[in-house]
């Protein structure tokens, strides 16, 4: 290693030499540029800053990357935080890989002032990506297969960067970007010109994007207002909806600071008829109510539980609650009215068809300006009614956010009506945009152990219909128009009736010899808190029995062996795992060559599989499902993570019953809602079943199997994998469109107590 021309002080030594770099310019700025990453930077932070700035310097790009590197990061870090160091370098690797690692300076010379204008990791990832798009859009190959030549607009972008953030939002960026791509793609002196800001049309087109106030330029205006008026200093964070238009982000705030939008255009307000006159609110008064908005509910609100309350009174109570903090912000500073005034939708009364639509949105949002603007023209007697019960409720003081909760309530069951359940929702002048998504209203019990609530709110008796919490309402797919149907299903859950335990017991007798065999495979399964890795040079340990045998060597005269230490290794399983079971009509009819229904067979498997993996220790939980349609999609508990292999669970599974259809996509969904919230580095979610997903409702025979097609893509995303044992011989025909290549079919389903439990133990490996 070449020595720096300045003497390293002994401190920085060890993270000199982990750095191993030869270039005598960065030996003179290390031990600045170290002072100061110790000072600013986490003790993992420094790791990750020596071992990052360790692979810029052996990129083979000279000592460029790792000077700008070392000098620049410990004060990015401090704006975007250390973590999108990860994003940052896996970008900087997809450049070197490429034929653009010229541009790889230029980025790193452009992060100061990307950092300033972006300080947050999710702005930056979304700058990340539209640079990775515009990379890979305009790197050049000759036959159309490897790349060949670099982009040309790529390394100029970077350079235009700070007047380009100065201009235009993250959304007006990546239009500015998308235009160059599109037009210049196969003209790379034109290109050059569009992306280094010289040609008319480029300059042209980021004034045509420039719009709205950008929250990074108002920052110092609204943390003095907050500290000002509300005696708030929280931080504020912006996003933006460039990026997930699908979803259509709402300002939020939690722990770690307040999320708004990274730009608000002027709002202005349609002409009155007749008039000329118009009203505008300036995007920097948009930022200036949301914050009071969301700094009433951090003053005025207080988290209530939602486990027994349906979506649409979730709904009511969000909306009144959001009336009652703007209430006593307004009545703290009555400017606010105005600005809430213009900013607040006024649907028409009529507009809603309550034949077609679902007309909740609509009704709340009438209340809602009723309840804010005292001139209002509504003529709904129940619109009337409740906005004065508001406000007799808030002149007795600042109420609560349970007290609002029983009126909303009250105003959904007394303005209920049938076509609240259709699936089209009236969203015309509904949206409000400077109120927040109010997750900080809600508490949720399934939180905590499924087990335990399951037995305290969930219990039910045989023949009785599911009593306990509310039908959960998800989601379904519709392969036609390519998009959800809104709370479309409802799944009601319960305990499964019980039944004799000691019919359990009497099976697990009579697959004695196949328990005995599983029972020297689970053995070489079982975790092993600690494994002895011997024969290491360096280790935690002295190994005896190496070292005595060295020690002969040597006093022998022969090569002694240097490896006499040891260090161990965790070698532990950490898997959580969901059964779930098809418990629809057609488990009741005779197994081929079998005198037993496909249902007793199917017992006899998940119990073998339930010994076994009480065996191993897993969390293991066991549900069964069948629907009558979509109104009514039963899910019952069989074994919670909580609950051991005893007699309790022993006797739900010797009353498994089956009827009904199969709705598979929404039990799916449902759960996954409790695998989700185990703790676990793999989680599996195994589905037993018999044939396709069907049910009386629905007359188009693919709609459930795309519905469970997409509720498998949805598990992957929640890092759940699912994997279907199908018991149908011509399920050839659709499970593979349902779950790719993640499934077994047994077509002697008389073999299955032997091949469930071998399945389950193949798959957790």
């Amino acid at each position: 290693m070449t020595t720096p021309i300045v003497e390293i002080p002994a401190e920085l030594q060890s993270y000199w030499n982990n750095l191993d770099c030869g270039f005598p310019r960065v030996g003179e700025v290390f031990p600045v540029c170290m002072q100061r990453a110790l000072a600013s930077l986490s003790n993992q932070g420094v790791e990750a800053y020596i071992e990052q700035a360790r692979f810029l310097g052996k990129m083979g790009r000279g000592a460029e990357p790792i000077l700008i590197f070392l000098e620049a990061w410990p004060e990015i870090a401090k704006s975007v935080g250390e973590d999108t160091l990860q994003d940052i370098m896996l970008f900087i690797r997809k450049m070197w890989k490429s034929p653009n690692g010229k541009a790889i300076v230029p980025f790193l010379q452009s992060l100061p002032v990307t950092a300033r204008r972006l300080p947050s990791r999710d702005q930056l990832s979304d700058y990340l990506s539209i640079a990775l798009d515009l990379m890979e859009r305009t790197t050049g190959s000759v036959h159309g297969i490897h790349q060949t030549f670099p982009s040309p607009g790529l390394p100029e972008m970077y350079k235009q960067i700070q007047v380009l953030l100065s201009q235009l939002s993250l959304a007006g960026l990546k239009k500015w970007v998308d235009y160059g791509v599109r037009f210049y793609e196969d003209h790379p002196e034109r290109q050059i010109e569009y992306f280094s800001l010289q040609s008319a049309d480029s300059r042209a087109v980021m004034q045509r994007e420039r719009h709205g106030t950008l929250l990074v330029d108002s920052d110092r205006k609204l943390s003095m207002y907050m500290r000002g008026l509300w005696q708030d200093e929280e931080m504020l964070i912006p996003y933006s909806s460039a990026f997930d238009e699908l979803r259509k982000p709402m300002p939020y705030y939690d722990k770690l600071g307040i999320r708004l939008p990274d730009v608000y255009d002027d709002f202005v307000l349609p002409s009155p008829a007749g008039t000329d006159t118009q009203v505008r609110v300036a995007g920097i008064d948009r930022y200036r109510a949301t914050l009071a908005h969301i700094i009433g509910h951090r003053r005025w609100g207080k988290a209530i539980f939602a486990d027994n309350m349906s979506p649409f009174q979730r709904m009511a109570v969000e909306a009144l609650e959001d009336s009652r903090v703007e209430y006593l912000a307004m009545r703290e500073y009555p400017g606010l009215r105005p600005i809430f005034a213009a900013l607040h939708p006024i649907p028409a009364e009529d507009a809603c068809d309550n034949t077609k639509e679902s007309g909740v949105r609509h009704r709340l949002t009438m209340l809602s300006r009723a309840i804010l603007d005292a001139n209002h023209t509504y003529k709904n007697v129940h619109i009337i009614e409740f906005a004065r019960r508001f406000h007799e409720l808030m002149q007795q003081g600042e109420s609560s956010t349970q007290e609002i909760a029983e009126l909303a309530i009250t105003f959904v069951a007394r303005t209920r009506l049938q076509s609240d359940n259709l699936p089209k929702t009236h969203f015309k002048d509904t949206e409000i945009g400077y109120r927040d998504d109010n997750r900080h209203m809600w508490n949720f019990m399934e939180e905590d152990d499924e087990g335990e609530v399951v037995d305290q709110n969930r219990k039910v008796e045989s023949g009785e219909e599911l009593k306990g919490l509310p039908p959960r309402h998800y989601h379904e797919w519709d392969y036609n128009s390519q998009s959800y149907r809104p709370d479309w299903v409802s799944v009601y859950e319960g305990l499964h009736p019980q039944g004799n335990p000691l019919d359990i017991d009497k099976l697990l007798e009579k697959h004695a010899g196949l328990a005995k065999r599983l029972k020297k495979m689970l053995d070489l399964l079982k975790p092993q808190d600690k494994v002895r890795i011997r024969y290491q040079e360096e280790g935690s340990e002295l190994d005896l029995d190496v070292a005595i045998r060295s020690l002969i060597d040597y006093k022998s005269g022969a090569q002694p062996d240097t490896r006499i230490n040891m260090s161990h290794r965790n070698d532990g399983r950490n898997i959580a795992v969901m059964l779930l079971l098809d418990l629809s009509e057609s488990l009741n009819e005779k197994a081929a060559g079998s005198q037993q229904t496909i249902l007793e067979l199917s017992q006899e498997a998940v119990t073998i599989l339930g010994w076994a993996v009480e065996k191993l220790g897993d969390p293991f939980a066991i549900a069964g499902f069948h629907s009558n349609t979509r109104h009514d999609v039963r899910y019952l508990h069989i074994k919670g993570y909580a609950e051991h292999w005893d007699d309790g669970v022993k006797s739900r599974l010797a009353a498994m019953e089956a009827s009904y259809s199969t709705r598979m996509g929404a039990a799916m969904r449902h759960a996954a809602h409790y695998l989700e919230q185990q703790q676990a580095d793999k989680k599996l979610m195994l589905i037993l079943t018999d044939g396709e997903p069907a049910d009386i409702d629905s007359k188009d025979g693919r709609i459930l199997i795309e519905d469970a097609r997409q509720a498998v893509k949805e598990l992957d995303q929640q890092g759940i994998y699912s994997y279907c044992i199908n018991l149908d011989p011509k399920a050839d025909e659709y499970v593979s469109d349902i779950f790719g290549k993640q499934y077994t079919i047994v077509d002697n389903v008389a073999q299955l107590p032997e091949r469930l439990p071998e399945l389950f133990i193949s798959l957790t490996k």
